[in-house]
């Protein structure tokens, strides 16, 4: 069974940090495009940052994000992180991760996203003083 568990969130004051990590079960997440995505309270879903499943591994990060935030993944564990930095009441939203498995179709890009086929339940982060 597929599944995606995402842990790391919670409530942290602007400049902080946070590390949300992605946890797969099910299939092997190294071979699949792996992203992380935002939804705020009245905003369409955003593609926050994407890792794919190459060796080596292509990268993207929203403009929003970039210099600030960290994908990486760790085959082993069967998990991918998002590294949170200088973090702003703007970042405040539910994250979920998503895969492109089983069909592998996925991507990430500046002019939108798609594929993905399996998602998290998502996870509350909050920026605020």
């Amino acid at each position: 069974q597929v599944q995606l568990v995402e842990s790391g969130g919670g409530l942290v004051r602007p400049g902080g940090s946070l590390r949300l990590s992605c946890e797969a079960s099910g299939f092997r997440l190294g071979y699949y495009t792996i992203g992380w995505f935002r939804q705020a309270p009245g905003k369409e879903r955003e593609a926050v940052s994407c890792i794919t499943g190459d060796s080596p591994s292509g990268i993207y990060y929203t403009d929003s994000v970039k210099g600030r935030f960290t994908i990486s993944r760790d085959n082993a564990k069967n998990t991918v992180y998002l590294q949170m930095n200088s973090l702003q009441s703007e970042d405040t939203a539910v994250y979920f991760c998503a895969t492109d498995h089983p069909l592998g179709r996925g991507y990430c890009s500046g002019g939108g996203w798609t594929g993905m086929d399996y998602w998290g339940l998502g996870i509350q982060v909050t920026v605020s003083s």
